[in-house]
């Protein structure tokens, strides 16, 4: 029994020595070492970098705990679509992206018409219309012949009967003035005579008049026979009475309120609009009014004022819109809500207003019948900073990305997309929090690990084309667009003469001095006109295509500053071959390459890199966010770029 023993042991001491040998070459790994640690982790699908959810800025090449708050640190995937090793994309599987309740809206095009906003306010008297009717004399009130408020009152309608000693004497000086022109009327009376006579009375007759006595109660006074005690207060207006200010019995002064009136068949409707709502309003813009005593009637008003300063309580300014009332329903004090429709509205503070050469300003997608617009659900806001994630569809999964954009002014329930997006692309208007959360920490590249925005924001400095100038920046663009598809066919006269139209065109937008867009535009268009003329006088198609190049970066400026000023949309593509190697941007129309450094040779050389709608900004690249419609090889999925879920 005691000899079959270590026979039984031997497969427990081998086993035992097996995990020995495991644990001492997991021992004799350093994580830092490249050993066999990180190889069999790589071998078996793992991920290298570790990370913790709440410090994103930590890694560490293997588990650990958090060196700042001790939490037990998480992995992270990497792989393609990674910038410095960080990952910026989220991969969802389509019961992950249903459990995550991800909701997303195409990036659409959108008319002026097509969204409204809503202003509460109340109807009010148009200040405009409001009539003191005053007393032309000092006396006492014996009767007010108007003793309500609400009554309608006519233009030289009688509203009080006032004693007053001062019109008194001066009636008796008219009397008197007649009596003594009657006695020396007569042949034998000296001429001098009667002439002072007649002065006199004209004196008194002026005197009465001044003190406010129509001529007509003049005439009759003078031919009465004794001066009246009381005399009748005429109202030198129409209107309906709103205020009464003086009572029967009471004395008042020369210039004394009587009565207020005010014209009911003009009203005003005064709103209070939000900082985010006076975008859409400028003065002389229609606006439909809804009143709650009126639920099924609609009125028309036009916003005859908008308050420039803000109420730093309420955080409101007041809105006035004037509005007809013949028929008498609308009455102050009622409350109404106005309608306003974005479309008519300014865009960046630039409305319907007057602009630089005395024309009307329209906004740029009121030229173009549309914008681009996305669900004011969508951005998520650092900031300066505004940010929306993509989704895109591939066979194993959904993917999203952020994109950092530019947005205009809020318009009802949308926000205009100036640069970053394309017509088509999906954005999420529900759950883009938790995928940003997620890539956080992941340690990805989220929106709050971003760098700081106080770094400059993309477009700040973007002017807009005033109306007068579009068609001719327009213009410029398309003698452009000749030139670059003359070189790409290789077709070197037309490509002079393209040149030669290119810098003709820069000559036509001279925009007058002082404004914003002088001053930006000035320095740009001096450079373009010397590309221009370089190209046009190259007497080989190599030098035209070097002018081409420098142009080719003025346009993308241009695109940049001022936006698409073009009806067509414009892709930026970029081919690393071009001008001897050393890489070459340029527009174009196409969605296909149509290489204009190259030609025949190489045709399809390049890729598209960005596109810029009408009316939309090229916004720059910012490292770790993707921030255009790019080409199709930036579309479609890698799932090795992606994290898995």
């Amino acid at each position: 029994m005691a000899a079959s023993l270590p026979w039984l042991l031997l497969p427990v001491v081998a086993v035992v020595a097996f995990f020995w040998g495991r644990a001492s070459s997991v021992m004799l790994a350093h994580p830092n070492d490249g050993g066999g640690a990180d190889e069999e982790r790589a071998a078996q699908g793992e991920a290298q970098t570790w990370t913790c959810s709440m410090h994103p800025q930590i890694r560490q090449l293997g588990p650990g705990k958090c060196p700042i708050c001790g939490m037990e640190l998480v992995p992270i995937s990497e792989g393609l679509g990674t910038v410095d090793g960080t990952p910026t994309r989220i991969k969802l599987s389509e019961s992950a992206r249903i459990r995550a309740q991800i909701r997303t809206a195409p990036v659409r095009r959108w008319t002026s018409a097509g969204a409204e906003r809503r202003l509460l306010g109340r109807v009010d008297h148009d200040e405009t219309t409001l009539k003191t009717v005053t007393s032309w004399v000092a006396g006492r009130i014996d009767q007010l012949h108007v003793s309500e408020t609400g009554q309608r009152v006519k233009k030289g309608q009688a509203i009080a009967t006032l004693y007053s000693p001062e019109l008194y004497a001066a009636h008796q000086d008219l009397i008197q003035a007649r009596l003594l022109t009657e006695r020396l009327s007569g042949p034998l009376v000296a001429e001098v005579a009667r002439s002072a006579a007649g002065a006199t009375l004209a004196a008194a007759r002026d005197r009465l008049r001044l003190l406010g006595v129509p001529v007509a109660d003049v005439d009759r006074m003078q031919r009465a026979s004794r001066p009246v005690e009381h005399m009748k207060i005429r109202s030198r207006f129409a209107g309906t009475v709103i205020e009464r200010l003086a009572t029967e019995g009471s004395y008042v002064q020369t210039g004394t309120g009587l009565y207020r009136l005010s014209d009911l068949s003009r009203l005003w409707v005064k709103l209070d609009a939000y900082e985010s709502d006076l975008s859409l309003l400028h003065v002389g813009q229609e606006v439909t009014l809804r009143m709650e005593a009126l639920p099924e009637e609609t009125f028309v008003g036009q916003v005859a004022f908008v308050d420039p300063v803000l109420n730093r309580r309420t955080r409101t300014a007041s809105v006035r819109v004037r509005v007809r009332n013949r028929d008498g329903r609308l009455r102050p004090g009622m409350f109404a809500e106005a309608i306003v429709r974005s479309g008519e509205g300014m865009g960046n503070g630039e409305g319907k207003g007057k602009g630089e050469d005395g024309g009307k300003r329209v906004r740029r997608e009121d030229r173009a019948g549309a914008a681009l617009v996305v669900p004011a659900s969508a951005p998520l806001f650092t900031g300066r900073r505004s940010v929306v994630y993509i989704e895109r569809q591939g066979p194993d999964g959904f993917v999203y990305e952020a994109k950092v954009v530019r947005l205009g002014p809020k318009r009802g329930e949308v926000y205009p997309v100036l640069a970053g997006l394309s017509d088509g692309d999906r954005v999420v208007i529900h759950g883009a929090f938790a995928l940003d959360a997620d890539l956080q920490i992941r340690g990805g590249r989220s929106m709050m690990t971003m760098p700081d925005d106080s770094e400059e924001v993309p477009h700040a400095d973007t002017v807009r084309v005033p109306p007068q100038h579009a068609d001719a920046m327009a213009g410029l663009v398309a003698r452009y667009l000749d030139l670059q598809a003359a070189l790409a066919l290789d077709d070197g006269e037309a490509a002079r003469k393209a040149a030669e139209q290119l810098r003709s065109a820069a000559k036509e937008v001279r925009p007058r001095g002082g404004s914003a867009f002088a001053s930006a535009w000035t320095a740009l268009s001096e450079q373009i006109e010397t590309s221009a003329t370089d190209a046009a006088r190259a007497g080989a198609l190599a030098a035209t295509r070097v002018a081409f190049g420098e142009l080719s970066q003025q346009l993308a400026t241009l695109l940049r500053v001022f936006g698409n000023p073009s009806d067509a949309t414009l892709r930026l593509a970029h081919c690393p071959m071009a001008l001897s190697g050393n890489g070459a941007d340029w527009i174009q129309r196409s969605e296909a390459i149509e290489n204009p450094y190259m030609g025949a040779s190489m045709p399809s050389c390049g890729e598209i890199q960005h596109t810029v709608d009408h009316g939309t900004y090229l916004l720059p690249q910012r490292q770790g966010m993707s921030i255009s419609g790019a080409g199709e090889e930036t579309r479609s999925l890698a799932p090795a770029e992606e994290h898995q879920h």
